[in-house]
């Protein structure tokens, strides 16, 4: 009965975060999704229960903001809807629901560049689905990577832009499991930075509006090559560990390029 349970339930796609824009073949509209966002939310370790709600919620202001800043270019946006709750092992069921995703957004708009931006444990499926050709980039905020298990693999990152930012005073996930995740990548993909947010914690939530100009500067930057703000540039460009450990400047967001 478990195992009937279990295949009976799909990831979805939540609605558009801005409906309005359409696929590419129908440019004489005006309003061409050109690139598209995957928000993915936070989660458990393990459970089989249904999605979480207020995972997904907490997500949703972050991408009304991408969506924003970005939909006069044609970027669009959609929260993933998992199958469970939780990861549940080598099942890696969110991940798994995130490459799903990338193929319907695919379906759906046709070939149109993706990032996946992911919390928590949608941070991980969001790194782990970086494989799909149509994923450009990925944006992890404070990622969570349990201790004591095989080192996650970076090898599908090569060829995507990455971005983590994480918490030093996160106490959910340890942030200096990332860094060492970071500095694997960076050994395959020059184009890998991480930002340390000084103080904060797992939800970021003291730093929300320079979280979200961080974000947006860099999805808008990998989707819809706009220049990258003088800190993220330079995060790429730099060796490790400077170029993962960059410090989130307070107020970082507000003269972007000045």
């Amino acid at each position: 009965m478990a195992s009937q349970a279990l295949t009976a339930r799909g990831a979805r796609l939540g609605r558009p975060v801005a409906p309005g824009l359409v696929p590419a073949p129908r440019r004489e509209t005006g309003e061409t999704v050109r690139a598209v966002v995957l928000v993915l939310p936070g989660g458990d370790a393990t459970s089989t229960r249904r999605r979480s709600p207020l995972a997904a919620a907490l997500m949703w202001p972050l991408a009304r903001h991408l969506v924003r800043e970005g939909r006069a270019d044609g970027l669009a946006a959609h929260v993933v809807h998992y199958r469970y709750r939780g990861w549940n092992g080598g099942n890696a069921h969110p991940a798994e629901d995130a490459a799903w995703a990338v193929g319907e957004i695919v379906r759906r708009y046709g070939d149109v560049p993706v990032c996946l931006v992911g919390m928590d444990m949608g941070a991980r499926a969001a790194l782990h689905a970086a494989g799909h050709p149509a994923v450009n980039s990925v944006v992890a905020l404070s990622p969570w990577l349990p201790p004591g298990e095989e080192p996650d693999p970076v090898k599908q990152l090569i060829g995507r832009q990455v971005l983590i930012a994480h918490g030093t005073d996160d106490f959910a996930t340890d942030p200096e499991l990332s860094y060492l995740l970071a500095e694997r990548a960076k050994k395959v993909n020059r184009d890998v930075c991480r930002f340390e947010v000084h103080t904060d914690g797992h939800t970021l939530h003291q730093h929300r509006a320079e979280i979200f100009a961080l974000t947006t500067d860099f999805t808008l930057g990998a989707l819809l090559d706009r220049p990258f703000a003088r800190p993220i540039a330079d995060a790429l460009a730099a060796p490790p560990p400077l170029g993962l450990r960059m410090p989130l400047a307070s107020g970082f967001g507000q003269s972007l390029r000045a």
